[in-house]
C-alpha cells in the first residue's frame, strides 16, 4: 500500500522512518526503535518522575525558568495559556504547568509547547513545536507529535504518530495509529487497535485480503481526514487522504480511496 495514498508532506526528521516502509503499517513496526534512536530528551532536572510538578516551568532557547515570567489565559489570548516576560508574549517559550506528570526523563519538548495541568506523559515521547497536551491527556509512550498538534482533554495516545497540525481535541483514543497532516478527530472518536479474535489483523485492499502481521493496529488516517463525533474505526482501517467519516459511524477494516465519504 503506497504511502502517497495517505501522506504528501512528511517532516524531514521522519523521512527515514516513512521511506523504509513497504506498507503504511510497517511504519508502526519500526516506530519504537526510531523514537528511541532519534529522541533528544530535555526535561529539567527538577522534574520528579511520577510526581505532579509543584510549579510552572518554562523552557526558553537558553534554558529552563521557574520564575521571572507570567502565564496568561484570558480572552486576549483566545483561551490559550501563554508565557509572558516583561509584558510581552514569548511564542517560543514552552510551558510545563504545575500539576503535569512525567513518569521518566525520556521525553523531548519542542519550542512553544504547552503541557496543561493534569496531563500524564510516559516516555519515550517526542512533542514537537507548538503542540498542546491538554488537561487530563494521557500519553503512554513510543509516540511522536510533530508541529502544532493537539492531544485533547481525556484523550489517550499510545504508540502513535501525529503529523503536523493533527488534532484529537476531545475524548479520543488513538492506539497504534498514524494521523496525517491536518487530520481532525471529532469529539469521542476512537481508533480501536485490538481485534477480538486471535491472530493478526488482515485488511482488504482492492479485493485482496492482506495480512498486516500485527496483532495490534489502529487506523492509518491520511492527510486532511476528518472524523465526526463518536465515530469508531475498527482495527486495520486505512483511510486515504481527504476521507470523511460522518458522526456515529463505525468504519470496518480495509483501504478507503482518497476522498471517500465512509458511511455505514
Amino acid at each position: 500500500m503506497e504511502i502517497d495514498n495517505f501522506f504528501q508532506s512528511i517532516p524531514e526528521r521522519l523521512l527515514p522512518l516513512f521511506e523504509k516502509a513497504e506498507n503504511t503499517w510497517n511504519i508502526l513496526d519500526m516506530l519504537k526503535d526510531f523514537v528511541q534512536e532519534s529522541i533528544r530528551p530535555n526535561l529539567p532536572d527538577l522534574v520528579s518522575p511520577g510526581t505532579p510538578l509543584a510549579e510552572h516551568v518554562v523552557l526558553l532557547p537558553n534554558g529552563w525558568l521557574t520564575d521571572g515570567f507570567e502565564v496568561l489565559c484570558n480572552p486576549s489570548t483566545k483561551g490559550k495559556m501563554q508565557v509572558w516576560i516583561e509584558g510581552e508574549p514569548v511564542p517560543q517559550a514552552s510551558l510545563l504547568c504545575a500539576g503535569a506528570v512525567f513518569t521518566d526523563f525520556d521525553i523531548e519538548i519542542g519550542a512553544g509547547v504547552t503541557i496543561e495541568p493534569g496531563a500524564l506523559i510516559k516516555g519515550p515521547a517526542i512533542i514537537g513545536k507548538g503542540t498542546e497536551v491538554r488537561q487530563g491527556a494521557y500519553v503512554r509512550g513510543d509516540s511522536i507529535f510533530c508541529e502544532k498538534c493537539v492531544v485533547g482533554h481525556t484523550t489517550e495516545v499510545k504508540h502513535a504518530i501525529f503529523l503536523d497540525n493533527a488534532k484529537a481535541g476531545h475524548f479520543a483514543y488513538i492506539g497504534d495509529s498514524i494521523l496525517g497532516s491536518n487530520v481532525n478527530l471529532g469529539a469521542g472518536t476512537k481508533l480501536a487497535n485490538l481485534k477480538f479474535s486471535p491472530g493478526s489483523v488482515s485488511v482488504v485492499i482492492e479485493g485482496r485480503k492482506v495480512d498486516t502481521g500485527r496483532r495490534k493496529i489502529g487506523a492509518i488516517l491520511g492527510d486532511n481526514v476528518q472524523t465526526g463525533c463518536n465515530s469508531v474505526t475498527n482495527p486495520g482501517a486505512l483511510l486515504g487522504s481527504n476521507c470523511l467519516v460522518p458522526p456515529n459511524q463505525s468504519v470496518p477494516p480495509g483501504f478507503y480511496k482518497p476522498g471517500s465519504i465512509i458511511r455505514g
